[in-house]
């Protein structure tokens, strides 16, 4: 009896412990770079967004992805600014965050 109680009490870490390191390990999205972990302001959705850039929510980040699809790419991080409610301190928070790619040629 003793020993399945010690084979149980060594088993019940792993048992909690696993299922929250499954949780952690989960896949970012495309649009982040494993590499760097910078986002790409090009081609990132909202969701994307909001997770990677601090000060952004889900609010921002669709306005950001709906300045984006109604004025063309980014050109520059700079360019954030002419999104309603991103200043000079929210780029500088984000900078080594942030890339621009260009999709079009």
């Amino acid at each position: 009896m003793k020993r399945i109680f010690c084979f149980i009490a060594l088993l019940f870490p792993l048992a909690v412990v696993m299922p929250l390191h499954a949780q952690t390990a989960e896949a970012k999205p495309a649009e982040v770079s494993e590499a760097k972990n910078k986002v790409d302001i090009n081609t990132a959705d909202a969701a994307t967004l909001a997770l990677a850039l601090d000060g952004i929510g889900m609010v921002k980040a669709q306005e950001i992805v709906a300045y984006r699809e109604e004025h063309g790419e980014f050109k520059s991080i700079e360019q954030l600014t002419e999104v309603k409610g991103i200043g000079a301190a929210t780029i500088a928070r984000n900078r080594d965050k942030i890339i621009v790619a260009t999709t079009s040629q």
